[in-house]
């Protein structure tokens, strides 16, 4: 099974070869990292060290987020183990370095053992933690083979992903059967990981890691919109974060063309998902002739009637704040939806399309608690209306969805105590096994 299933990844990489070549050229995406990717440990960790190594594997943005809480807890209650990250995106790269520090985190190896096990050899994880459900056959076998103890947290199966991982059904027990432990987000997603093949023993619930992040700092740019936005009196204020398609953003301008004609004062910030789609969006904006302002380019004149294309990367969380409403995208379009969290967190008023599929658990929370705005495209503009002209309705609509995360707080410190049972007890200064707290 592993063999085949190593040459046909070979072969689809050899295949794809000229796509990944031309999103090199031309959006340079993949080209930071590569030679990460294809197995060269960079020169910080192959520093051998005494110390024994927690290794975590995080995507993107979320799941480097969503770890933070826990990768703090394992430092205070291990400080002898060296705890390093790795990313698949480069996104996710950059916010993990800011966080836990450039000698600490690199670029996850293809799913190939040429590629892994360099890293095993450089590493010796005790522990290797994978964030939500990054099930690569390869590395979770030669992990197992190099003596790691592994664990899924923040475990889950969507919607959309359930139909495929019940086609290969026939190979997953092996391959789950390397996971030491799994940590489900809801008892939906231990059915699931159970259903595809994941050893029920193995399976807890710990909930959404992600209901606990803390508020990132405010950046100084949301700051000194709050500031430009009082002084030009620019109101009621949009921010539509997570935008992944033309489709969905051309309806999304189009209901805001209708809230200018009676507030002409309005803004919208709108933030698209992946930054290679920053021009496509400024072209779109462009041929609407509507007026905007580039983030990157703004320095700081009125912004009044208008909209702001928020090209920059990790600024997104603190901007929900500034909001009146926040759209959440990816979902008025068939793309699964993208996380409600972030603007729930500030209090903020929260609208979202029907194409929610990949995070249905929690839209059904915040749906059973009155606390998020579900539309079509043909309701967008009217409930938008609405939520403007009705402050009260607005501000309960935020003040819910607030009380929503405050009530799931607490999984970071469920998952830290599933952990627990997968390392040894810590060691006092004295080198003797201290007691477990």
């Amino acid at each position: 099974m592993y063999l085949l299933y190593s040459a046909l990844l070979a072969a689809g990489l050899v295949f794809s070869l000229p796509y990944w070549i031309y999103q090199m050229l031309r959006h340079g995406k993949y080209r930071a990292g590569f030679k990460q990717r294809l197995g060269a440990v960079p020169t910080a960790l192959e520093t051998r060290s005494t110390h024994p190594t927690i290794w975590f594997h995080a995507v993107s943005v979320g799941e480097v987020l969503a770890i933070s809480g826990l990768v703090e807890h394992l430092r205070k209650r291990w400080p002898d183990r060296r705890v390093v990250v790795s990313t698949t995106t480069d996104t996710g790269q950059k916010l993990a370095r800011t966080r836990f520090g450039e000698g600490n985190v690199f670029y996850f190896p293809i799913d190939l053992g040429f590629a892994i096990q360099p890293h095993l050899d450089a590493l010796h994880p005790e522990l290797i933690v994978i964030a939500e459900t990054e099930f690569w056959p390869n590395f979770l076998r030669l992990a197992k083979r190099n003596g790691a103890q592994i664990a899924v947290v923040n475990a889950r199966i969507s919607d959309r992903s359930l139909p495929g991982y019940v086609r290969f059904r026939r190979w997953l027990p092996r391959i789950l059967s390397d996971v030491d432990l799994f940590l489900a987000q809801t008892w939906e997603d231990r059915k699931r990981l159970i259903e595809i093949g994941a050893p029920e023993a193995r399976v807890e619930v710990t909930g959404n890691l992600k209901f606990d992040i803390n508020v990132p700092p405010e950046p100084p740019v949301a700051a000194s919109l709050r500031e430009n936005f009082l002084t030009s009196g620019a109101s009621p204020i949009l921010v539509c974060g997570s935008t992944a398609d033309e489709e969905e953003e051309r309806m999304l301008l189009q209901a805001f063309q209708n809230i200018l004609a009676s507030y002409p004062h309005a803004v919208m910030i709108l933030a698209p998902r992946h930054p290679e789609r920053f021009p496509v969006v400024a072209a779109l904006l462009e041929s609407l002739g509507i007026r905007f302002w580039r983030r990157s380019l703004w320095n700081g004149e009125p912004i009044s009637g208008g909209v702001i294309l928020l090209d920059s990367i990790g600024e997104l969380a603190a901007i929900y704040g500034l909001a009146d409403i926040a759209f959440v995208g990816g979902s008025l379009v068939p793309k699964g939806g993208h996380n409600i969290i972030e603007p729930a967190r500030h209090g903020v008023a929260i609208v979202i399309g029907n194409h929610y599929e990949n995070f249905r658990d929690i839209i059904w929370l915040f749906q059973t608690q009155d606390a998020v705005r579900i539309v079509g495209p043909a309701e967008l503009p009217l409930v938008l209306m609405d939520l403007i002209s009705n402050e009260a309705e607005r501000k309960a609509l935020g003040v819910q969805a607030a009380e929503v995360v405050h009530s799931q707080t607490g999984a970071t410190a469920k998952t830290f105590t599933a952990l627990e049972k997968l390392l040894p007890a810590p060691r006092t200064a004295a080198g003797m096994s201290a007691t477990s707290s």
